[in-house]
């Protein structure tokens, strides 16, 4: 086959291999087929969720940091105390970070003593380290998953090392189908919350004194009225990927495969979430900057 070289350009597999100074794998009886048996594709397609929606969920901490500074939120429900009363450790990693962002900031030095304010912030800003410190403990649920699967034989029949031939199920791949489906469920609410936040920011009742939809010119200029639909619009997507690949299954084979695990199914629809969360959290950082420039001279 080939690969991509250097230059991201298409090369023969094998005189990239001879550049590399590797020898090509020479393939004996039944090696093909345990290599494309099973939860290979599944696995792979994990990995890659794995490590962009960990990256995704550090940066719902930093959005969120943004919006509620932007929109005078406290910053005490983030205090460390509170968090280890209730130890899941990704609420208490995103409790420490959101915390961690808001101090040293004047815009939230600018409403501590102010007795008109309001007692408690809305749930989408006083429970961003609950919904995201789960997504996180989500995460490593799959992790543990992806980890003891790299290490597995799936193949079928499988050989084992005292030379036996045996049958196995190991190819099936509900904890993998199940990861995918548990984990895209996570990162649909982590995008769900921040969608409320942006909602908050660009409501003139609920953002706290700033101008409706963050327009320079209200009624005149709409603002970021249409990024609001957008993230409105990819969350509502989200939810609908968010039912679950591996309780679906049709029976194939003359009823030898009659239950499967649609895990590369589960699979394929978490890249699609991820990527979604991605613009969606690219809507709150623009709306929560757009409201800090517009709380100046005070600097966040």
């Amino acid at each position: 086959g080939w690969v991509l070289g250097p230059d991201g350009e298409r090369v023969d597999a094998a005189d990239a291999l001879r550049q590399a100074g590797l020898a090509p794998i020479e393939l004996a009886a039944k090696e093909g087929l345990a290599l494309i048996n099973g939860t290979d594709g599944m696995l792979g397609m994990l990995l890659l969720a794995l490590h962009d929606a960990a990256h995704l969920f550090t940066m719902a901490d930093v959005t969120a940091a943004l919006a509620i500074e932007a929109m005078l939120g406290s910053d005490r429900p983030f205090l460390p105390e509170l968090h280890s009363i209730r130890p899941h450790p990704g609420q208490t990693a995103s409790a420490a970070n959101i915390h961690r962002l808001l101090q040293n900031s004047a815009v939230m030095d600018s409403h501590r003593d102010d007795l008109a304010h309001a007692v408690q912030d809305a749930y989408s800003m006083r429970c961003a380290p609950q919904v995201a410190g789960a997504a996180r403990d989500t995460l490593d649920f799959a992790r543990t998953v992806a980890d003891r699967e790299l290490i597995s034989v799936v193949d079928n029949p499988v050989v084992l090392p005292d030379g036996r031939v045996e049958s196995t199920g190991n190819f099936h791949g509900a904890p993998l189908g199940f990861a995918a489906d548990f984990l895209a469920i996570a990162a649909v609410e982590v995008g769900a919350i921040a969608e409320r936040r942006v909602d908050r920011l660009l409501d003139v009742t609920r953002s706290r004194d700033l101008p409706a939809f963050l327009s320079p010119d209200a009624g005149v200029n709409s603002g970021l009225m249409i990024a609001q639909y957008t993230a409105a619009g990819i969350v509502a997507e989200n939810r609908r990927l968010a039912a679950p690949a591996s309780v679906d299954s049709l029976p194939t084979s003359g009823m030898q495969e009659d239950h499967v695990s649609m895990g590369w199914a589960a699979a394929k629809k978490l890249r699609t979430v991820l990527d979604n969360l991605t613009s969606v959290l690219a809507v709150e950082l623009l709306a929560a900057v757009r409201g800090l420039q517009l709380r100046a001279p005070l600097t966040p």
